[in-house]
């Protein structure tokens, strides 16, 4: 094999694992396309939340999901920074959204949310299969109390 051409190998791949991550949140996060995240997640896909917490397979996944969409119905991921290295993408994002429905046992309140939030993903074979972080939470309810 040519000098560099395992480097150029690996830029294509990290770049395709970025470009799967970018759609699938603008699909399923960003336009509410929940029935679509079957597409970009592998069968035995995890994903976990917070420490103490269960992982969620894909089922509870899309419940979580279903959840986000009716509590913040406008809800929108930007993502501000992303890296990739071997199966593994990270990346930085602000969520932003209307309360409009009930969040964690609290009410709609018409407020405006903005959180950050923090997410690594491992993909297998074109097809997210861990995921791990997510938007913090605590910022978010300090928002609507």
């Amino acid at each position: 094999m040519p000098a560099g051409a395992l480097g150029q190998e690996a830029c294509l791949q990290y770049r395709d694992n970025k470009s799967i991550v970018r759609r699938y949140l603008e699909q399923v996060w960003n336009e509410g396309r929940i029935e679509e995240s079957a597409g970009f997640l592998a069968p035995g896909y995890l994903r976990r939340t917070g420490p103490g917490s269960e992982p969620l397979d894909i089922q509870g996944q899309k419940l979580r999901l279903q959840s986000f969409r009716t509590a913040f119905p406008d809800v929108r991921l930007v993502v501000e920074q992303m890296l990739a290295e071997e199966d593994l993408v990270a990346f930085r994002f602000t969520m932003t959204g209307t309360h409009l429905g009930p969040f964690q046992g609290i009410g709609p309140t018409g407020i405006r949310i903005s959180v950050g939030g923090l997410d690594l993903v491992r993909l297998k074979d074109g097809l997210l299969i861990e995921h791990w972080g997510g938007a913090d939470l605590n910022s978010l309810k300090a928002q609507l109390l």
